[in-house]
């Protein structure tokens, strides 16, 4: 949408390239190169502590770089780039006296909205939250999730040309879940490159076309959904009509988990797929032997830990 609500079709490129924070003895972030694709959504996930919100910082020049650089659109971002930046910071930032409607009516127009654009951009947006009938509430009048709803709102007013949101989902429920996911295709559909980070996997996995997993300050994995799956471990899941607990016995093969007839394992030796296999068949017993597809959790944890 344009600067009174209208679809535009501009966007770019955000790319970091070897993005180094020091504090003091401590580096918070160490070297974290990535990109953020125009018109997609790039999830970016680590434990607390990990660097995510000190590397958002970065980007939107609250702090500054030790060493590296942040690009926007093949270029060194500059201040006037930030300011068509949207960001949702980790502290929220609004006025809790000051009605819903007026309030984000003020920071739209402070983003070069006029009054008119402004406002209608504002009913829109909280009808699609389903804040369309607390638009005259006080900020301080509503819960944490909904004054969450009111803090996104405030991030994607005006024409924002990237989006820097940190746990945007953080407090909603699958309704609201639901309207923000639309919110933000809509400015992915337009080429805007949306980063955000969030602690929901499943979430991250359902909605976004990349990711960027970062532990103690470095990127550990970088990618789209199946970037990351082929490069995961290969599991197999294998299905008996008896029970699977005489799979552990198997040499060559690490198991993962054993519930009743399932069994979800590794094959460590290549030789060793082929005597479980034959065992299984001489049992009688084989009913299903198949590669399973990891999920982002899984490889979270591969990567991490």
């Amino acid at each position: 949408m344009d600067r009174n609500g209208q679809p535009t079709g501009d966007g770019g490129d955000l790319e970091l390239r070897v993005l180094t924070r020091q504090f003091g003895d401590h580096r918070a972030v160490d070297r974290v190169s990535f990109e953020v694709p125009g018109g997609t959504l790039t999830g970016f996930v680590g434990s607390n502590g990990a660097g995510k919100t000190t590397t958002m910082r970065m980007i939107m020049g609250v702090l500054s770089v030790t060493s590296g650089e942040v690009l926007w659109r093949g270029r060194p971002v500059t201040r006037e780039d930030r300011r068509e930046f949207g960001y949702m910071p980790e502290e929220r930032g609004l006025y809790p006296k000051q009605p819903i409607l007026d309030q984000l009516v003020y920071l739209g127009r402070l983003r070069g909205m006029t009054a008119a654009g402004a406002k209608a951009t504002v009913l829109e947006h909280l009808e699609l939250l389903g804040l369309a009938e607390r638009a005259k509430d006080h900020v301080e009048k509503l819960s944490l999730g909904n004054q969450q709803r009111v803090q996104i709102i405030a991030a994607l007013m005006g024409h924002p040309q990237a989006l820097v949101l940190d746990e945007p989902f953080s407090g909603l429920d699958p309704v609201a879940v639901d309207g923000m996911a639309d919110l933000l295709r809509a400015h992915t559909a337009r080429g805007v490159p949306v980063l955000f980070s969030s602690h929901q996997l499943d979430l991250v996995e359902r909605l976004c076309e990349r990711l960027v997993i970062l532990k103690q300050g470095r990127v550990v994995a970088a990618g789209t959904p199946d970037d990351l799956r082929a490069s995961s471990i290969v599991r197999q899941r294998l299905v008996l009509s008896g029970d699977a607990g005489w799979v552990r016995d198997v040499p060559g093969v690490h198991v993962v988990d054993v519930d009743g007839r399932s069994a979800l394992l590794e094959v460590v030796e290549p030789e060793a797929e082929q005597r479980l296999l034959t065992t299984a068949v001489s049992r009688g017993s084989l009913r299903q032997y198949s590669p399973e597809r990891p999920t982002l959790a899984q490889i979270y944890r591969e990567v991490t830990e």
